[in-house]
């Protein structure tokens, strides 16, 4: 008995017809037409209509997306869910011009708390992409410390982050 590849075409006499989607060594992971996702033994009776080769490198969808993950981080097309502090969902920032003729203005915190979040997401970015760069050594560790010195400003917004390892961090003294 010869194995069907990813993309065959089965009719199998009571599910109906079908495309091979997985394999593993005892069974096909088939797409029904009219039942969806079914494992089939590999040994089960079943008409080929069309029989792919079994010569690419197949990988199940957990891997795919896990690898998709990886490089979307990698290259910042997705950041990590940062939750804000339980006692500030759902409040509200008030900027109270120092003229009591002008209008104060109100900003949801948690819309303040994901711009906080994007700008510490760009500056490890930032710091990826001097690391990786053809700068010399002392330029890298030059602009690096500007880097330090940025996260050390931010530190006052700590009290938004609910996971204190997700909270900005200056310079380490020492």
């Amino acid at each position: 008995m010869k194995l069907l590849g990813v993309g065959s075409r089965i009719h199998h006499p009571e599910l109906g017809k079908g495309v091979v989607t997985n394999l593993t060594a005892q069974h096909y992971w088939v797409t029904f037409i009219d039942s969806g996702l079914e494992t089939i033994d590999i040994d089960s009776e079943f008409e080929v209509i069309e029989s792919c080769q079994d010569d690419v490198d197949t990988i199940s969808l957990y891997e795919m997306e896990s690898a998709l993950l990886r490089i979307l981080k990698k290259w910042n097309g997705y950041s990590e869910v940062v939750p804000i502090a339980d006692k500030w969902k759902g409040g509200t920032m008030v900027l109270n011009p120092g003229d009591p003729a002008l209008q104060s203005k109100e900003v949801p915190i948690d819309t303040f708390f994901h711009k906080i979040v994007m700008v510490r997401d760009r500056l490890r970015v930032m710091e990826q992409k001097i690391n990786s760069s053809k700068l010399s050594d002392d330029e890298k560790v030059d602009l690096q410390q500007y880097i330090t010195r940025i996260y050390g400003s931010l530190t006052t917004f700590n009290i938004l982050f609910k996971l204190k390892e997700q909270q900005f961090s200056g310079q380490k003294s020492g």
